[in-house]
């Protein structure tokens, strides 16, 4: 899940020229089975050596299980340094 995010937001950033990303928010449902914290440890070893790396990470999470993407971990918004 994380390596597919991580593709998704290199992927945007290189659509605007980016030369890195500096902020990454995301979202992580109720039923995502994944904690802030282990979440973001896994963040900071997977963007290691990417546009990504050493950008500072806000996690929201959700407490509502009936949420439609309860499951899920969606990428809410990525802030970047352009040339």
């Amino acid at each position: 899940m994380i390596r597919d995010l991580l593709e998704k937001i290199n992927e945007l950033a290189s659509r605007e020229a980016a030369t890195s990303v500096t902020r990454v928010t995301v979202w992580l449902g109720a039923l995502s089975h994944i904690s802030p914290e282990h979440f973001a440890e896994h963040f900071r070893n997977e963007t290691v050596g990417s546009l990504a790396e050493g950008a500072e990470l806000t996690v929201e999470t959700s407490s509502d299980i009936n949420h439609p993407q309860a499951q899920a971990i969606l990428l809410r918004s990525i802030d970047i340094a352009e040339v």
